[in-house]
């Protein structure tokens, strides 16, 4: 029991990025369909990077040097300035989150979920629950973030908008300083 709850710690822990992003891409009242199609693909993601991390180990570090942290930084200022010039476009035209849009945000904020699953095996041999567990999660915070910026740009207009943008600009410097 406690191995699930150590599990459900650390779903919640990386499901933190995803929960801002999708507050800020709430703010730009995206549609139902595209807010459960990201939060399905987020889980996807969040449920076959550690698996991942876990199958090819240390063999895919030391072959590719990448650092998650800034990838995911330049990632989410580029979606924050298509998101910036989106408000200053014709009020008809709105941020269009397209499908290659979420497979970017989708891939950059399970990242930390492969580095995660790199050493999972130190907390437990079922991998699959682990995947199932940080997947839930994961998709539970688009979800609620996305409501929640959804319903505080209703409520805010054009700041909520500012304010998401503003936040997702934070959270990219954040991460390439990182």
């Amino acid at each position: 029991m406690s191995i699930i709850i150590s599990l459900f710690i650390i779903g919640i822990s990386l499901s933190m990025d995803t929960f801002s992003i999708s507050l800020s891409l709430g703010t730009f009242n995206i549609s139902k369909r595209k807010i459960i199609f990201l939060c399905i693909l987020v889980g996807i993601m969040h449920f076959l990077m550690p698996l991942l991390g876990a199958f090819l180990g240390t063999k895919i570090t030391t072959f590719l040097n990448i650092n998650a942290n800034f990838l995911l930084g330049i990632i989410l200022l580029f979606i924050a300035v298509e998101m910036l010039t989106s408000l200053f476009k014709d009020d008809n035209e709105i941020f269009e989150l397209n499908l290659f849009n979420m497979f970017l945000i989708s891939l950059s904020v399970s990242f930390d979920s492969f580095s995660t699953g790199l050493g999972i095996t130190a907390i437990t041999s079922d991998i699959i629950l682990s995947g199932l567990i940080f997947s839930f999660c994961a998709a539970s915070f688009t979800f609620l973030g996305s409501i929640i910026g959804k319903y505080s740009s209703e409520k805010l207009g054009i700041y909520a908008n500012v304010i998401g943008i503003f936040l997702l600009i934070l959270v990219g410097l954040f991460h390439i300083i990182k």
